[in-house]
C-alpha cells in the first residue's frame, strides 16, 4: 500500500478494552435539509474546486454516474474540514514540521481549497489532539492520528458499497466524516451510524454533519465490535486495515447486506480488500482481493516502519544480500504479494 493512502482510521486514545460505545447525537432530532449551494461557507471558489476534484475523478475512471457522484458534488468539504494540516518539512526530516490551516483565515482558503480537493488523503488530527476549537498555525514533531482518505479509494469503495435510499448503514471509522455524510446523502441519516475510537474525532464529526443538515447516530466506541444497539445492518464500511475480519461486525449484517474491509499486516504494501456478503438464507459468503491500494492501519496495529538511514543500509551494504537470475514477480502480481506479505 503507498504511503499516500490514508484512511479515516481511529485514533490512539485509549485501549479498546477501556472503552464504551456513546453515542453522542441524537438520531430521532429533526433534520434540516442539506442546501450546500446556499450555505455561507460553501463559496464559489469551492464550488469550483470540488466539481474539478470530480472532473478529475471521472477523467480516470475512478467516478462514474450514480448517487456516489452525486453525494461528492454536493457536499462541501470544507464543512466537513475547516480545519487540516500541511506538512512544512521533507518526509525524512525529523522532527516534522506541519501548519493547521483554517478556512475562516483568508490567507490559508486558497492554500487550504487546494488540499482539500487535490483527491490526496487530509490530515484532521495531530497527537490525538481535540479538534472543536482549535487555534491556527504551525506544529511540530509527533504524528498525525486521524486523517481522511484519498478521494480515488473512497470513492471506488462507495461505489462498490452499493449505498442505495433507506439502507442502514455503519460507518467504522468516522475520520473527517467523508463517508458518513455521502451515506446520509444517499441513504437518509435516519439510518446512519458512525463509530470511531476517539471522541474528538466523533464529536467534531458530530457538528460538522449536523453543519450540513445531517445528524446520523456519532458514536465512541470500539470499531471492531461494532454497534450492534442498531443493527443489523445492509451495509458495513470500515475505512481502516484489520488483521482478520472482525466476526462482530459479521454478526451485524442484516440479510442480503455487504460489508467492505482492507486486510492488512504489519507491511504497508499490497493490501487486501474483504467484501463480505450475507445471503438472504443467513449465509455468509467473502472474498479476498488483492488490491493495488487500501486503507492504512488503526489503533493497535503495529507497522513496519524503514527509516531513511535504515533503506539506505540495505541499499549500500553487503551483509547477507543473496543475488538471484530469476527476475521478481511484476508489481500487478498482486495476488501473490497478498499471500507472500501474510507469510
Amino acid at each position: 500500500m503507498n504511503e499516500v493512502l490514508n484512511s479515516a482510521a481511529t485514533s490512539a486514545a485509549a485501549p479498546a478494552d477501556q472503552l464504551e460505545c456513546t453515542v453522542l447525537t441524537d438520531p430521532t432530532a429533526p433534520v434540516a435539509p442539506l442546501l450546500p449551494a446556499q450555505s455561507a461557507a460553501d463559496t464559489s471558489e469551492a464550488v469550483a474546486a470540488r466539481a474539478a476534484m470530480v472532473a478529475r475523478l471521472e477523467e480516470s475512471g475512478e467516478l462514474g454516474p450514480g448517487p456516489v457522484h452525486e453525494a461528492l458534488v454536493a457536499l462541501p468539504r470544507q464543512i466537513l474540514m475547516p480545519q487540516a494540516y500541511v506538512r512544512r518539512s521533507a518526509p525524512d526530516e525529523m522532527p516534522p514540521c506541519w501548519d493547521l490551516l483554517d478556512f475562516s483565515r483568508p490567507a490559508d482558503r486558497e492554500e487550504l481549497l487546494e488540499r482539500l480537493h487535490s483527491g490526496d488523503s487530509v490530515a484532521i488530527q495531530h497527537g490525538g489532539e481535540p479538534i472543536l476549537g482549535r487555534v491556527p498555525g504551525p506544529r511540530r514533531g509527533g504524528v498525525m492520528t486521524a486523517m481522511s482518505s484519498t478521494m480515488s479509494l473512497t470513492a471506488g469503495l462507495l461505489q462498490q458499497l452499493d449505498l442505495r435510499p433507506g439502507q442502514r448503514v455503519l460507518d467504522v471509522g468516522t475520520g473527517a466524516g467523508v463517508t458518513a455524510s455521502a451515506a446520509c446523502f444517499v441513504c437518509g441519516d435516519e439510518g446512519v451510524v458512525t463509530l470511531d475510537i476517539d471522541p474528538h474525532v466523533t464529536a467534531a464529526a458530530g457538528e460538522r454533519l449536523s453543519a450540513l443538515g445531517y445528524r446520523p447516530a456519532t458514536v465512541t466506541g470500539d470499531g471492531t465490535t461494532g454497534w450492534a444497539a442498531a443493527g443489523p445492518y445492509d451495509r458495513i464500511f470500515v475505512s481502516f486495515a484489520v488483521r482478520h475480519v472482525p466476526q462482530a461486525l459479521v454478526e451485524q449484517l442484516a440479510p442480503g447486506g455487504r460489508a467492505l474491509m482492507t486486510l492488512g499486516t504489519s507491511s504497508s504494501s499490497w493490501p487486501g480488500l474483504a467484501v463480505i456478503e450475507s445471503r438472504p438464507d443467513g449465509s455468509v459468503e467473502a472474498e479476498l482481493c488483492a488490491v493495488e491500494f487500501g486503507h492504512r492501519a488503526g489503533v493497535g496495529f503495529d507497522r513496519l516502519f524503514l527509516s531513511a538511514a535504515f533503506r539506505s543500509t540495505i541499499t549500500t551494504a553487503d551483509g547477507r544480500t543473496q543475488h538471484s537470475r530469476l527476475a521478481s514477480p511484476p508489481d500487478t502480481a498482486r495476488g501473490m504479494w497478498l499471500a507472500l506479505d501474510h507469510l
